[in-house]
């Protein structure tokens, strides 16, 4: 930065993937706008959101973490992101491997991070602190549901307990189901499986749509299922991009699982700029910092 160059890296954990922006002097915000530019997969670069390093003024906290969805909207935390943007700031030498701290708008998370044998993966586990488990919630039509309620990972989830669903279901149960919070909420369909005390589960992200994984997702699925008898304290949870393991205990909850660094990107400044002007002029976006919900 500073020359006319934004420089990110791509990463991702368990196909759920993410532009990070290393601007540790703060310099170089993102409007919603360029957001979405960077995140649309056809005319962008491509990705579920963007995470933004910058210094932190939260004691004890190395880095803060700032997530924006592919919508350009603000979330609160990502458990597959805050994963990934580790690995971006061990890779450019801002914290080194170990325990890392990082202030997100959930609040402060540590991340046990280690590199793996092959180049570029890594492996992390994150403390996602507690989940707190809400009302109960009507899915109606979604077949083979047998109990959905509303958990709260520091971001709001309506987990959904049943049978495997289609992509149908997801696309139109998915959307209805986020208006079940009122800042939206993600949703996540889950069932037992494919081994004995396994979990699978697809994902509708707002802001994003369906993704690969979630990772406080994750956390959420095992945390309604324990509390439905459905589910033990450590669970391998399996969806379409990977799997990872969650391990509840009266502490909190754990989630681990690889990092990968996809590779690097570099976007000229100008280019950047004209790639919002061509999503306005195709009504892509009205109003660069509007964002409608799911």
């Amino acid at each position: 930065m500073g020359d006319g160059q934004l420089r990110l890296t791509k990463h991702h954990g368990a196909g759920n993937d993410f532009l990070v922006l290393l601007d540790p002097d703060g310099r170089r915000p993102l409007s919603g706008g360029e957001v979405r530019a960077l995140c649309d997969r056809h005319r962008g670069v491509g990705a579920d959101g963007v995470l933004r390093a910058t210094s932190s003024t939260v004691p004890g906290a190395a880095l803060a973490m700032e997530l924006r969805n592919a919508d350009g909207s603000v979330a609160e935390m990502s458990g597959n992101g805050i994963r990934c943007f580790v690995q971006a700031a061990v890779g450019a030498g801002l914290v080194t491997p170990g325990r890392v701290t990082v202030a997100t708008a959930a609040g402060v998370r540590t991340v046990q991070y280690r590199p793996g044998a092959e180049p570029g993966l890594a492996h992390a586990e994150v403390d996602m602190g507690r989940a707190v488990l809400g009302a109960v919630v009507d899915v109606g039509d979604v077949p083979g549901a047998r109990a959905a309620r509303l958990v709260d990972m520091g971001n709001p989830h309506v987990v959904v307990l049943g049978e495997p669903v289609d992509d149908a279901t997801v696309s139109r149960a998915g959307p209805r189901l986020a208006t079940s919070h009122p800042d939206g909420a993600n949703v996540e369909f889950a069932w037992p499986g494919p081994d004995a005390g396994d979990l699978s589960l697809r994902v509708w992200e707002r802001g994003v749509g369906e993704t690969l994984a979630c990772g406080t997702g994750a956390c959420a699925v095992v945390a309604a299922a324990r509390a439905w008898a459905s589910a033990g304290n450590r669970v391998r949870v399996h969806s379409r991009g990977g799997t990872v393991e969650v391990t509840l205990s009266d502490e909190g909850i754990l989630l681990s699982g690889p990092t990968r660094l996809v590779g690097t990107v570099t976007v000229d400044e100008s280019v950047l700029a004209a790639m919002v002007d061509d999503r306005r002029a195709a009504n892509l976006d009205r109003d660069d910092e509007v964002v409608v919900r799911p």
